[in-house]
């Protein structure tokens, strides 16, 4: 849900004159209050922290509509979680942006919930992940890290409040290195809601090239830079890096660069 949020947002930021222009502007807003409206009421969102947040409904019992669900559905409060408190910190962040003009209250009571969550996820008595150990969760939504998370939440919580405190976190070295982002794996370079590192790195990308910060982040932004064009070029067939359906055109071409990185942990 959390991820879905994000992504439907980020869509309707970069793309809202295609959604207006195709008259679903407005269905896609609604869908993601909805959507909103559902990650407050998994926390406290009226508090400045929180010890525990809801990870998910416990419903794997029958896969049926909802209409027709008549057991109970038991909620899952977990006392830690920074990759699912980071997601929704980041799900939050990335509506408010969308209801800024349009619902200014709304937009910032999700800046704040945004905030209590990322409080949470950043909590050092609570960074482990959300799923460990829970016979309920792990085995449908295991979580393999949070560290991209705190990437890609700190990005959308910087975009949403302009707090250079949040994009300090987002190019913190220790980052990429405890998340692996710059080794070249294949599977780190798909966006998926169990991995936000290429969505986290083409949004800083796309600040540096528009905003160009500067020091003290310029290094950390070519990077980005540099993964995000390699992320983009393994895509391509002439690379093979993934296996690709027939009839795929091989014609397209890209330039790649890689720059070393340092090793200094994130706090």
């Amino acid at each position: 849900m959390a991820y879905a949020m994000t992504m439907l947002s980020w869509s309707c930021i970069e793309y809202s004159h295609k959604y207006r222009s195709i008259g679903e502007y407005t269905h896609l807003t609604d869908l993601i209050k909805w959507g909103t409206d559902y990650l407050l009421l998994n926390f406290n969102s009226s508090a400045a922290t929180v010890d525990h947040i809801y990870a998910q409904v416990d419903d794997h019992y029958c896969w049926e509509r909802p209409e027709d669900m008549d057991y109970p559905r038991p909620a899952i409060a977990v006392s830690a979680g920074p990759d699912l408190a980071g997601e929704m910190a980041a799900a939050l962040a990335a509506a408010s942006i969308v209801f800024r003009d349009s619902n200014a209250a709304y937009s910032r009571r999700l800046v704040r919930g945004a905030e209590t969550l990322f409080r949470f996820a950043r909590d050092q008595g609570r960074r482990r992940s959300y799923c460990r150990g829970n016979p309920f969760i792990e085995p449908y939504y295991n979580s393999t890290g949070y560290y991209d998370e705190y990437m890609w939440g700190a990005t959308w919580l910087y975009y949403a409040t302009g707090n250079n405190t949040y994009l300090s976190l987002a190019t913190n070295r220790g980052l990429p290195k405890n998340s692996r982002a710059f080794l070249g794996i294949p599977d780190l370079s798909v966006p998926s809601w169990d991995n936000k590192l290429p969505a986290a790195m083409l949004l800083l990308t796309r600040f540096r090239i528009f905003l160009s910060p500067g020091y003290p982040y310029e290094d950390m932004l070519r990077m980005y830079h540099n993964v995000t064009a390699l992320n983009m070029c393994s895509y391509l067939p002439q690379f093979a890096v993934f296996n690709w359906t027939k009839g795929t055109s091989s014609t397209s071409t890209c330039h790649l660069s890689l720059i070393s990185t340092s090793t200094r942990e994130v706090n």
